[in-house]
């Protein structure tokens, strides 16, 4: 999600006038309606900026396609304006006149053939509060190039799908990764030129924040090179989407499909990969794979795909310095069941583990499971070589909601600084209860467990100056003051539950 209270303030806001219309839909339906709407008023925005340049020029015919694809600007018909769109809000064909937008924007952009959403006309969806939804999204400049500047869209897309994802529970975290363990993983392996890779890319939030990356450190957007792949069909139309707006290009494959039985990159050694897979997933189809090549380090189990992502992520990676980032469930870090164990210690003596973070709780809104970051690395040099940097961040981030926490940027900073600065041999020194490098031989000693508390140690605390012997005697007299208040509750509550004709035995 974004973060200044400004722009969160605007993008709350458009959530609720928008949350306000969705009457009995639920959020899961309703998020394709929104975010359709959204896009179409992206592209549109987009298109009449350069409408108008070439009107106000003179000499350009603002009617010619080859001046806005030349931009890298989507061509609009004059049915999918949205100025068109906006004169049918309160008549009853809008939908009809936005699946014919939609139809019109497919048909002459090749890069969307199939998918935008077309179903605006059906019978269930109330026309009237559609109508509103248009009103609503009219008053918002998202296309034109000073809301490109300012990501206007891409802060009120990626808003839209925390909260969808929010309100979707379990179902949504197919589709979102938390913004700000995308920015942690981005900013620790700092994909600024190359191959980037997500083999199960979701809404394709890795990729934007990769792109972020590069130009906050005033790179060239051109020189990544965006590779992904999702099974779910709706979710791969929803990352088709969310690149486009950032005008990205990728290859998503040529269709979703099932990463494991129907790889769509098989070739790729990829500079770079950031990942967020599916947690503990027990019907991967793994006893169809057992002779699989990506099974370098063991065969993963049937019933859990952990070590199958992981596998498959490191056989992708360039052999020269190929880093990925990826989260996964904590139980990863210990269990022996299955093979695991014996393909956690062939993968440390293999030396292609570089850092694993643990996280805080609450972070996802779709499972309660702790997690961490695994970092990985072929080809590892320098410090980083036969070593492994353990962080242990479970105490930082800060409470969003009821339900949810979130790393501060001061945390992800601080997270992402340490390990670089461990990995490049600059200033870096182990901090008892936070990180600490370990040597293939302290790791195997632990019987190669990664649980990063083991290897951190408890955070020091700090001396308050009274003795021991002192602070012994006032905490114990302390405790027994506690003891007798509570012996003396105890008899009062009795005496008044006495009273009413109970007793206590």
């Amino acid at each position: 999600m974004a973060t200044g209270t400004t722009s969160v303030g605007f993008e709350e806001k458009l959530w609720l006038a928008a949350d306000k219309l969705r009457s009995n839909m639920d959020a899961a339906e309703y998020k394709h309606v929104v975010l359709g709407l959204i896009f179409l008023k992206y592209v549109s925005d987009a298109f009449t900026e350069r409408y108008d340049e070439l009107k106000a020029e003179g000499y350009g015919d603002e009617e010619d396609r080859d001046e806005y694809i030349a931009q890298n600007i989507f061509w609009v018909p004059k049915e999918a304006r949205w100025e068109n769109i906006k004169a049918h809000a309160t008549n009853a064909d809008v939908g009809e006149i936005i699946d014919n937008a939609m139809e019109a924007i497919e048909r002459e952009n090749d890069s969307l053939k199939g998918i935008l959403t077309k179903n605006y006309s059906r019978q269930e969806l109330d026309k009237t509060r559609l109508g509103e939804l248009v009103t609503l999204f009219t008053n918002i400049d998202v296309g034109t190039s000073a809301a490109q500047e300012k990501d206007v869209l891409g802060r009120v897309y990626e808003y839209f799908l925390g909260k969808f994802a929010s309100a979707e529970g379990k179902l949504g975290g197919e589709f979102y990764t938390p913004s700000c363990v995308v920015r942690t993983l981005v900013e620790m392996i700092e994909p600024f030129d190359g191959q980037i890779y997500d083999p199960c890319c979701g809404s394709g939030g890795m990729f934007c924040q990769s792109a972020r990356f590069v130009n906050e450190h005033q790179g060239n957007i051109r020189n990544i090179s965006i590779f992904g792949q999702e099974s779910n069909p709706t979710t791969w139309k929803l990352a088709k989407m969310n690149l486009a707006i950032r005008g990205l290009e990728a290859n998503l494959g040529k269709h979703n499909a099932d990463t494991f039985h129907d790889d769509q990159h098989k070739t790729l050694k990829a500079n770079y990969i950031l990942a967020n897979p599916p947690f503990n997933i027990s019907d991967w189809g793994g006893e169809r794979l057992e002779d699989d090549v990506r099974w370098k380090y063991g065969i993963p189990p049937a019933g859990n795909a952990n070590f199958a992502w992981l596998q498959h992520m490191i056989s992708h990676l360039n052999p020269n310095g190929g880093v990925a980032g990826t989260v996964l469930a904590n139980g990863s870090l210990s269990s022996n069941t299955g093979n695991e164990g014996n393909i956690r210690t062939n993968m440390i003596n293999g030396d292609v583990v570089e850092c694993i973070v643990s996280l805080p709780g609450q972070l996802f809104y779709s499972t309660g499971i702790p997690v961490s970051l695994w970092i990985m690395r072929r080809g590892k040099t320098g410090r980083s070589a036969g070593r492994v940097l353990f962080i242990d961040a479970r105490k930082m981030g800060e409470m969003i909601d009821r339900r949810v926490r979130e790393l501060t940027e001061d945390d992800i900073q601080k997270i992402a600084s340490t390990y670089q600065n461990w990995r490049q041999g600059k200033e870096y020194e182990d901090i008892q209860g936070f990180c600490k490098e370990a040597t293939i031989e302290e790791i195997s000693a632990q019987d190669y467990i990664l649980t990063p508390g083991r290897y951190v140690g408890i955070e020091e605390q700090e001396d308050d100056g009274e003795p021991f012997e002192e602070k012994m005697t006032r905490l114990t007299s302390e405790l027994s003051k506690m003891f007798n208040e509570s012996i003396r509750l105890q008899g009062e509550i009795k005496k008044k539950l006495g009273a009413i004709g109970y007793e206590i035995k």
